[in-house]
């Protein structure tokens, strides 16, 4: 990697917001705010079947979220995991954040359902189990903001359980020094998370689930705030990124 320009970053766009909420951005626009101008990303639409030629092509790959569960039968999603596979095995660096949690521990074999648990959504709060060098200083937790219904319910084979809660026990995954994945959301700003959890209140996601999280939110600084260890969580992507650059 040349530290005189950007590292190349390809976002595997898996999903798209809703339309009303487009004065957010799409979601690979999320993680060009999150990673800054140290990274230049270029967006692969994948989920429209647009895939890059090689797993090379980029310094590193990161995978959005979605609506889709990674244990849907679009065409794409099997593309992707052998892609993801194929990125592993070259030794491409990989970070999945949500469906991309999802969807590269499916590829490596790990069952992936909608869990028991139902829809976690607002801040969630993450024990930290183990910290790789790209978490230095971590602390014992971190906290995101999280929208999903479906989980990681079984530890793909060897993968290193990083972050856990109750709601959640397989929340953040790595795979050797290549693989990083985080079942929350760095990228959704309090603002976001709010007007989707209004969006899908009542129709999607229960009340008795919504209205806490929306307290939580505003307790959390409301609109102004952030995803509150979202930027913390950004160095710790960037820092990965570059560390595995740097082993490439």
């Amino acid at each position: 990697m040349d530290e005189r320009s950007p590292s190349r970053i390809g976002i595997l766009e898996t999903g798209r917001p809703p339309e009303a909420l487009n004065r957010h951005g799409s979601y690979p626009e999320m993680f060009e705010r999150l990673l800054g101008p140290d990274f230049a990303c270029t967006s692969y639409p994948v989920l429209d079947d647009v895939f890059p030629e090689r797993v090379d092509e980029m310094e590193g790959w990161l995978v959005t979220g979605s609506r889709f569960g990674a244990y849907d039968p679009e065409p794409w999603i099997r593309r992707l995991e052998g892609f993801l596979r194929d990125a592993l095995a070259a030794r491409v660096p990989v970070v999945g954040i949500c469906f991309g949690h999802q969807v590269l521990a499916s590829a490596l074999g790990a069952r992936v359902e909608k869990a028991a648990a139902g829809w976690g959504v607002g801040p969630h709060r993450y024990d930290i189990l183990e910290r790789p060098g790209w978490m230095a200083e971590a602390g014992d937790a971190f906290t995101l903001n999280a929208m999903h219904q479906d989980q990681v319910l079984d530890m793909p084979p060897g993968a290193r359980l990083v972050a856990s809660s109750d709601f959640c026990p397989i929340a953040a995954l790595a795979y050797g020094d290549h693989a990083i994945s985080f079942q929350a959301h760095p990228e959704y700003d309090n603002a976001f998370e709010r007007e989707l959890i209004e969006m899908r209140r009542g129709s999607r996601i229960p009340e008795e689930r919504a209205d806490p999280a929306l307290a939580a939110l505003r307790d959390g600084g409301g609109d102004a705030g952030v995803a509150p260890d979202g930027p913390r969580v950004a160095e710790w992507i960037k820092r990965f990124f570059r560390a595995s650059a740097a082993h490439q």
